[in-house]
């Protein structure tokens, strides 16, 4: 080394491959589905060198894909050095250790629902964002423990000496037994914190702000989108679940009225069914809301797609009957021939850009209407004495006029209707 030089710190990225399969009846291209899971490998640290498909009806039961392409697959990790090969599907235990024992001691197997679970374990920063992931890790892990302490277990049932070690309890059950441990305190202290959760939640709804909740596909902009509203700088980036955990912000609508805004974790075709699991309490978010604002990125060909998939885990988690509005953002990118051809899809929906601000207004005017859709209007004469009701008539309510009189503050409002019994001894 040259006097003077210094060793990079940086992670060396692994060579990866990727296989998919093309299902009978699956309404994603294999292509397009390979394409996501190499921008998933590269946020998690790996450069794909190729790629290679097979159309199956169903998964082969020993090595999933068929042994001529397993041997094509082989071809390929050993002319390319590939380190890391990727399967676009789930893979039982036993067949990933047939591919493993197939492509050599060098070459690790893994599935999308393993590299999904590393990015989860990079980018998880709050407390109860590391130990849904550990859960939703253990829980993968578990099955797939195998034989590594096997030499133990012969040594037992030949006898003599050493025979004795371990008697009682392979090295392999005292490993599921520890991960089993950990897994129950993990559900232990994630039950905790969602009691903490569930009463922040009851605080805020007892603030009676109107909630609003962001959902959508991984990097549709929702983050953007907050910061736009808001002013605030929540992490946005161009990758692939840049942020897990939720984060609220307050806004006040024109008029005065306070509502919150909650960006919550990013959505994907195939999202594993633990991860769904472990992050309920967080996407519990979504479900207290009052208004759920779908995000789409429409420069994105598979935004149909993609929309379906955000709606199929909103209604895993119960949520699909909430109120909820499409924001198609990043039109930014489009042309103008294929802006003027969105309008007739959603007639409801909100075209805009987090990026330059394009259509906010139209955003904004729409979450006032649907804050105010079912408030009722009042007129009530307040004492000056009740200063919580004025605080919330202006906090939570849109004033349309008020004015100042010897015994109370006289208002026009509209208020929403869980709170209109609050001022009924009030009215005019």
């Amino acid at each position: 080394m040259a006097k003077g030089a210094f060793l990079s710190t940086e992670t060396e990225r692994e060579r990866a491959f990727l296989v998919g399969v093309e299902w009978r009846g699956s309404t994603w291209p294999v292509d397009r589905s390979l394409d996501e899971l190499e921008r998933l490998a590269s946020t998690a640290g790996a450069d794909c060198f190729g790629r290679i498909t097979q159309r199956l009806d169903r998964p082969v039961p020993r090595s999933f894909i068929g042994s001529g392409k397993i041997e094509e697959l082989k071809g390929f990790v050993e002319r390319l050095d590939i380190q890391v090969v990727i399967f676009d599907d789930d893979l039982s235990p036993s067949q990933q250790s047939h591919l493993e024992k197939k492509l050599g001691p060098e070459v690790k197997v893994i599935d999308r629902t393993a590299l999904i679970l590393d990015i989860f374990g990079l980018h998880a920063r709050t407390r109860e964002g590391r130990l849904q992931v550990q859960l939703a890790q253990l829980q993968y892990l578990l099955p797939r423990l195998r034989g590594m302490w096997s030499h133990l277990c012969k040594e037992q049932t030949r006898g003599g000496i050493g025979s004795r070690f371990g008697q009682g309890e392979s090295q392999l059950e005292i490993d599921r037994r520890l991960i089993r441990d950990k897994i129950s305190s993990l559900r232990r202290q994630l039950k905790e914190l969602q009691k903490r959760r569930e009463v922040q939640a009851k605080d805020r709804s007892e603030s009676l702000a109107y909630r609003v909740a962001l959902a959508g596909y991984t990097n549709a902009g929702k983050s953007s989108l907050l910061n736009l509203l808001t002013g605030s700088e929540v992490l946005a980036q161009d990758k692939l679940f840049a942020t897990l955990d939720p984060t609220t912000r307050s806004y006040e609508l024109p008029g005065g009225r306070a509502i919150t805004i909650t960006d919550t974790v990013g959505f994907i075709q195939k999202l594993p069914h633990g991860l769904v699991e472990a992050f309920k309490s967080t996407l519990s978010e979504v479900l207290e809301a009052d208004l759920i604002l779908k995000v789409v990125d429409i420069s994105d060909g598979d935004w149909r797609r993609q929309l379906e998939a955000v709606e199929s885990v909103l209604a895993e988690i119960g949520a699909s009957n909430k109120p909820a509005l499409t924001v198609f953002n990043k039109i930014d990118v489009l042309s103008n021939d294929l802006r003027e051809g969105l309008a007739p899809r959603d007639p409801s929906a909100i075209y805009i850009s987090a990026k330059t601000g394009q259509g906010l207004n139209s955003l904004i005017e729409s979450l006032s209407r649907n804050a105010s859709s079912n408030d009722d209007l009042l007129s009530v004469l307040i004492p000056f004495s009740q200063g919580r009701l004025l605080s919330i008539a202006h906090e939570c309510g849109h004033v349309i006029e008020e004015r100042y009189e010897d015994d109370g503050v006289l208002m026009t409002l509209r208020l929403p209707k869980r709170l209109s019994s609050r001022f009924t001894p009030y009215h005019i």
